[in-house]
């Protein structure tokens, strides 16, 4: 069995492959002229209708809006914070049931 290499595409291409679609080509003509699946200019497609501007960022990441970005760093140090919670919690039962041992009771 041979491993298919996974192409990847810029993100000019990608906006050149919706654009032709949005044009009202075809997608299966766009596709064919291009030398890529359907399903991906249909994708493409649908990706840049949702996201705009912010389509295709590249490489997995995410394009977030400044708003987006803020709600993702309050999320993590919330997240942090309740960990720190849970630790100190932990923490002062195990302190607690140690000094009810030395108490010589």
């Amino acid at each position: 069995m041979s491993k298919k290499e996974r192409r990847s595409y810029d993100k000019s291409f990608k906006l050149m492959a919706v654009e032709l679609h949005r044009s009202g080509k075809p997608a299966g003509t766009v596709a064919k002229e291009l030398g890529i699946g359907v399903d991906m200019v249909r994708r493409w497609s649908r990706e840049y209708g949702v996201h705009d501007t912010r389509s295709f960022p590249g490489n997995g990441k995410q394009d977030l809006t400044p708003e987006q970005k803020e709600i993702q760093t309050l999320k993590k140090a919330l997240q942090e914070a309740e960990m720190e919670n849970r630790i100190l919690k932990k923490a002062v039962s195990i302190f607690s049931r140690e000094d009810n041992k030395c108490s010589g009771s």
